[in-house]
C-alpha cells in the first residue's frame, strides 16, 4: 500500500468525520486499483488520479451522512450505480446495509461483481437491467428504507426511477452538483404525484475544492400509483410536470 495514498485517504475522510481502521482503508484502496485497471478496457470514469478519486468519488459518495445516519438504515439500492458510486464506499464503511447495485450496463455488473468479491463484501448485490423495469418487480417494488442516485439526469425523471422503489416513511436521496433551485421547483410536482415529499436540500463543497454538491431528500409519504414509472425511456423524455 502506497503510504502516501494511504495518509491521503484518512485525511481526507476525516474531514467528514469517517475515521476508518486498517482493513477498510486496504478495501478503498483495492477498489482504486480494480477501477484503474479496468478502466483502461473499458469507460467507467474520467477521473483516474488518486487524489480526484478520493475525493470525487469516496469522500462525495459517503457524504450522504450530512443528510442520514447510515447505521440506522437497514436495505439501500443505488440507481445507475456505475462504478459503484455511491453505493461500494458505503458498504465498506457501514457494513451492517444490505445493498443492491442496479446498472444497465451489464461490462459494469461484470466489474461491480469482480469488486465486490475482491474486497470480500457480504450482503450486496448486483442486478443488470432498466431502474423502470425492476421497480414493477414486487420483490423489489417499495421495498427498501433508501435509495440513492449519483446519476445525471433531471430530479423529475430520477424521482420516477427511484421513488417507486421506496418503502413509505422511507428515503430518496439524489446526490446533485451546481445549482439546483429550478430543477427542485420543476420536479416537485412529479414528486408529489409519486408518492414523495422533497423535505430538504442539504449544500455543501467537497474539502478542499470550489465543487458545490447537494443532496436532495425526498420523504416517501405514500405509496406510488401502479402507472409509475412508466415504460422505459419515457420518464427520461416527457419528465412528469
Amino acid at each position: 500500500m502506497n503510504v502516501k495514498q494511504k495518509e491521503f485517504l484518512i485525511e481526507n475522510l476525516q474531514k467528514i468525520d469517517i475515521i476508518l481502521e486498517e482493513e477498510k482503508i486496504q478495501q478503498f484502496i483495492t477498489y482504486y486499483d480494480i477501477l484503474v485497471e479496468w478502466n483502461k478496457v473499458m469507460n467507467l470514469t474520467g477521473i483516474t488520479e488518486f487524489e480526484e478519486v478520493v475525493i470525487k468519488h469516496f469522500v462525495d459518495s459517503l457524504s450522504l451522512i450530512k443528510a442520514v445516519n447510515p447505521t440506522k438504515i437497514q436495505s439501500v439500492i443505488d440507481i445507475g450505480t456505475g462504478a459503484g458510486f455511491p453505493g461500494i464506499p458505503l458498504k465498506i464503511v457501514y457494513p451492517n446495509l444490505e445493498v443492491v447495485l442496479l446498472d444497465s450496463l451489464n461490462k459494469r455488473i461484470k466489474f461491480l461483481n469482480t469488486v465486490i468479491e475482491k474486497l470480500h463484501l457480504s450482503n450486496i448485490r448486483c442486478i443488470h437491467g432498466r431502474a423502470e423495469d425492476f421497480s414493477r418487480k414486487a420483490e423489489y417494488r417499495e421495498q427498501f428504507d433508501l435509495c440513492v442516485s449519483r446519476a445525471v439526469a433531471n430530479l423529475a425523471s430520477l424521482s420516477e426511477y427511484c421513488i417507486p422503489y421506496v418503502k413509505k416513511a422511507g428515503m430518496f436521496i439524489s446526490y446533485k452538483s451546481g445549482k439546483i433551485e429550478s430543477e427542485l421547483e420543476e420536479a416537485k410536482i412529479a414528486v408529489k404525484i409519486l408518492g414523495g415529499k422533497i423535505d430538504s436540500s442539504i449544500k455543501f463543497y467537497l474539502p478542499d475544492t470550489d465543487m458545490e454538491r447537494s443532496l436532495v431528500v425526498i420523504k416517501k409519504v405514500s405509496n406510488t400509483a401502479k402507472m409509475y414509472p412508466r415504460k422505459a425511456g419515457i420518464p427520461a423524455k416527457e419528465p412528469i410536470r
